[in-house]
């Protein structure tokens, strides 16, 4: 295993709260992320480098591609339907809106089209075994997985029968065989990697087209690479401790974006930290792949 130096730039220079959710649209060449906390979407066109900012309606933490007018916006009340030429979101399918007190994290679209994503406390009060991950497939809402604190590292492999996550808490990275056809667990999770010695907890992750797994991980400055065993081949690390999730950008989906928060710092340490809550391209050549459109409708 290789430790390799930071050799990137960043890609947007802004201290977000909590950026998180990256996410690529092939058809616009844009890249979008969330500012969790403070209800904000994020777009960059990578071929012009016009950037904007979108207020949002809730606490967002998914994007999710339906087709070329709509996206999918998983959040504190279930999901949202989001016009892109205007804007414009509705919330067409509520989850855990019973408990205000939760909010959506990680979350990705399996390749038959459903969305699996992860939920978590708003506070660190009661956070423990609070959260779940569910499976929505169109309007169809399963509850997967309970008892988790901070569900996180939600990709599958690019043939579809395994799925990974992992609770940051734990800090055990699980992997599940699912069904290829639906997306549905097919069997019982197991450890696909220990990280409680590895420096940082085991945040989002993404899945190459090799079916290497791609973690960031918080308060580890770095993104950690494991090949389909659980092997840890490489880490490449990040200007900035709170280092949040990866995704793969780029016509050829062939560069990792990783985003990054200053939640939590005073100003202090925010002065020691310049570059806390920046975007980032990782600055490597990877065998990325495109995620798949969420099927709705």
């Amino acid at each position: 295993m290789k430790t390799h130096e930071f050799k990137g730039r960043a890609l947007d220079e802004t201290n977000l709260h909590l950026g998180e959710g990256p996410a690529y649209d092939r058809v616009t060449d844009t890249a979008f992320w969330f500012n969790i906390v403070d209800k904000e979407l994020h777009s960059l066109e990578l071929s012009t480098g016009a950037k904007q900012v979108h207020a949002l309606p809730a606490m967002c933490s998914v994007l999710a591609r339906i087709d070329d007018k709509r996206q999918a916006l998983v959040s504190e009340h279930g999901i949202y339907i989001r016009d892109r030429a205007t804007g414009a979101t509705e919330l067409v399918l509520e989850i855990e809106a019973d408990k205000p007190n939760m909010r959506s994290n990680d979350g990705r679209v399996h390749q038959s089209g459903a969305l699996w994503f992860g939920t978590m406390t708003k506070t660190g009060e009661g956070r423990k075994g609070a959260g779940a991950i569910y499976h929505v497939a169109g309007r169809k809402v399963t509850k997967l997985f309970s008892g988790l604190s901070i569900p996180n590292s939600i990709c599958f492999s690019p043939d579809g029968a395994t799925a990974y996550f992992v609770d940051t808490m734990e800090n055990i990275i699980k992997s599940v065989a699912v069904d290829p056809k639906t997306g549905l667990p097919a069997g019982e999770p197991r450890v696909f990697s220990d990280e409680r010695e590895a420096g940082g907890a085991a945040d989002g992750a993404v899945c190459d087209a090799d079916g290497h797994v791609w973690s960031a991980h918080w308060d580890g400055g770095s993104v950690h690479q494991f090949d389909p065993s659980g092997r840890k081949l490489a880490i490449y690390k990040l200007p900035t401790p709170q280092t949040s999730c990866p995704a793969f950008i780029g016509q050829n989906a062939d560069r990792l974006m990783v985003t990054s928060a200053c939640e939590g710092m005073d100003a202090d340490r925010l002065a020691a930290e310049p570059r806390a809550g920046f975007t980032f391209d990782l600055g490597i050549k990877v065998n990325g792949r495109f995620e798949p459109d969420f099927k709705w409708d």
